[in-house]
């Protein structure tokens, strides 16, 4: 059987080429078929992108929604969206503080994802326990939601330590700041997952300048030859640091980029919250069924500079910033919630609390004096430490004996 994959060019015009269904993989080919519609329907994404919530809070009509057959979401219940949502204004709350504290010199960078929490608290929500979460450097409200301590996961960019939590306690893979190199390793884990014959579910965060790495090629491939478990969601913010999305690609979305690797790709708006649960809900769904993984691509917007040393006055007008405030993740949840009755003053009020509560923790953790102990450098670098590492470590030791004794001699 052969069906069509159609592309519509600057023009205007349809094109349409035949896709060979006998190079696509047996587990799409079963998706497709669960589904009851074509491989072709099944790859690409929904014409469009799906959203449920509009940008004033009001739940948009079914056949509104951007979805289709074979890519039905249920909208997530009520109590679950309350939760996320507070989530939303616990990550609004610390991104804002964390600014703070760089100002304040607590920090020392921090990359800001103020007006991309609902992707982050969305992601978080899908996952089982069981399951791993490999973020980027952008993704801390991510790694926070998935139940690491916010002074933890702040150690790193206050520069005491390389990281300040146990990936394994939380099945959360450390930060990552070189850039898509989290994506190997989440298919290296999923791999061995499968090996070992878990059930585990790999999500791995990425932005969209990351789709122009090579590491996202053979990430993508791999997982999709080996039909993995793995669900790569690219937040597309519009900019790779200063490169807007229309210098970095001129596909028609980032989500139509799967289909080369013989995956799935969906769109949806990544400022609803509502619309990017119930997205991940049926990748993770799928991708435990064995059906491979899946591409899905949030559209969003970064409301502050890259970090703080970035100026991005220099690359964006302000006309576009103010465009997206209208389309706030939090506004547009708490509109929708009061909207449903499921949220009133007296319970706003509580988050509000909850997430000052949290923002004074982590603001008396930053304020806390350290000492940190030179030694340290050698301690901590391999289970066995080797020859060149243990010589390097008695000579700073030596060193440090001698600033010592002579200190206890001018003090006498």
């Amino acid at each position: 059987m052969t069906d069509h994959v159609s592309q519509t060019t600057s023009s205007g015009a349809e094109v349409t080429q035949p896709l060979d269904e006998t190079r696509v993989g047996d587990s799409v080919s079963r998706a497709s078929d669960s589904f009851g519609i074509s491989v072709e329907d099944y790859l690409l994404p929904t014409r469009g992108r799906v959203q449920m919530v509009d940008e004033q809070g009001r739940l948009r009509p079914v056949e509104e929604q951007g979805i289709a057959p074979g890519h039905e979401y249920p909208l997530p219940d009520g109590a679950r969206l309350l939760d996320a949502y507070e989530k939303l204004v616990i990550g609004r709350r610390i991104n804002d503080q964390n600014a703070a504290l760089v100002r304040q010199g607590r920090m020392a960078v921090y990359p800001s994802s103020h007006g991309q929490e609902a992707c982050q608290v969305a992601v978080a929500a899908a996952l089982e326990e069981r399951d791993w979460l490999f973020p980027t450097y952008r993704d801390t409200v991510a790694v926070i939601s998935r139940g690491v301590v916010p002074e933890e996961v702040m150690t790193g960019f206050r520069g005491e330590w390389h990281q300040g939590y146990n990936p394994y306690d939380h099945n959360t893979a450390v930060q990552s700041t070189p850039l898509t190199t989290q994506l190997l390793h989440a298919v290296g884990v999923a791999h061995a997952a499968r090996m070992r014959g878990e059930d585990t579910v790999v999500i791995a965060l990425c932005g969209d300048g990351a789709t122009s790495e090579g590491d996202f090629h053979e990430a993508l491939n791999f997982a999709a030859v080996y039909n993995l478990p793995v669900i790569f969601f690219v937040q597309n913010n519009g900019y790779a640091i200063s490169v807007p999305l229309s210098q970095q690609s001129v596909a028609p979305s980032l989500a139509h980029k799967a289909v080369g690797y013989g995956m799935a790709g969906e769109r949806v708006d990544g400022n609803d919250l509502a619309a990017v649960l119930a997205v991940l809900d049926r990748a993770v769904t799928i991708a435990r069924e064995g059906s491979g993984p899946l591409l899905i691509e949030a559209e969003t917007y970064r409301m502050q500079a890259h970090t703080n040393a970035d100026d991005d006055t220099r690359y964006r007008e302000s006309d576009e910033v103010q465009e997206w405030l209208a389309k706030d993740p939090v506004v547009r949840m708490e509109a929708y919630l009061r909207n449903e009755g499921l949220l009133d003053d007296d319970k706003a009020e509580q988050i509000k609390a909850h997430a000052e509560q949290v923002a004074k923790e982590l603001r008396d953790a930053m304020n806390r004096e350290i000492t940190p102990d030179p030694k340290d450098l050698f301690t901590y670098v391999y289970v066995e430490q080797t020859p060149q590492l243990a010589e390097q470590a008695a000579m700073l030791a030596e060193e440090l004996e001698r600033d010592s004794a002579s200190q206890e001699g001018e003090a006498k």
